[in-house]
């Protein structure tokens, strides 16, 4: 679903239960908590959501569909693999930086590993994500832009991973850095390890080794 599929009312509900999630950990948001802070009886935000579980799922609707609105954009640019993967890098620190308290929601383990639904859910969004990155690198390969001696899919993991732990980081530390800025240092340091030069066309020693695990 994307947020036109919600009315005003439920996307202000969505944003709601993501600041009070941000703000008080997942155990504060239920429909008593969000009514209150919404501003509205339990009973008309049952009208809008049957569930916390519901609410829950639209948001992970709204930042699924926000996250294929990103790689569709980059997609339709006419750049190289390697700047795609930049582009996939600060455009999404710049995400999480506009909206921190998504950020507290998204890379949350604690919402999703007690229900299988929202877990599936999650896994789908991350794999959609794994996927589209797994494309860009696949397609510098094929160019000899990027090194081609680790597998796309290897190299994609450890792109998002990075980009995760580095979000993490920014909200364990109270926001207290900038994301773009730390981002794109992140960025410099991954392409130098993915980018195929003379330095990396060969893997060393160390290297084939670590691979053959």
């Amino acid at each position: 679903m994307s947020p036109a599929d919600f009315t005003k009312r439920q996307l202000e509900i969505i944003d709601s239960a993501i600041e009070l999630i941000a703000e008080r950990g997942i155990q504060s948001l239920t429909i008593k908590n969000l009514a209150r802070r919404v501003g509205v009886t339990e009973g008309a935000l049952y009208r809008h959501f049957r569930s916390k579980q519901e609410i829950l799922l639209a948001i992970l609707a709204v930042f699924g569909h926000s996250n294929a609105e990103v790689f569709q954009r980059i997609r339709e640019q006419e750049a190289s693999p390697l700047k795609q993967l930049e582009r996939v890098f600060l455009d999404h620190f710049e995400q999480f930086e506009k909206k921190p308290a998504l950020a507290a929601v998204i890379f949350s383990e604690e919402i999703f590993q007690n229900d299988s639904l929202l877990a599936d859910t999650m896994i789908q969004v991350v794999q959609n994500s794994l996927d589209e990155v797994q494309k860009i690198v696949e397609a510098g390969q094929k160019l000899g832009e990027i090194r081609s001696d680790v597998p796309g899919e290897q190299l994609a993991l450890v792109l998002l991973g990075s980009l995760r732990f580095q979000v993490v980081r920014w909200h364990l530390s109270g926001y207290g850095f900038s994301l773009r800025t730390a981002g794109a240092r992140l960025w410099q340091t991954l392409r130098s390890m993915v980018v195929l030069d003379e330095a990396n066309t060969q893997p060393n020693e160390i290297g084939q080794k670590a691979l053959s695990l």
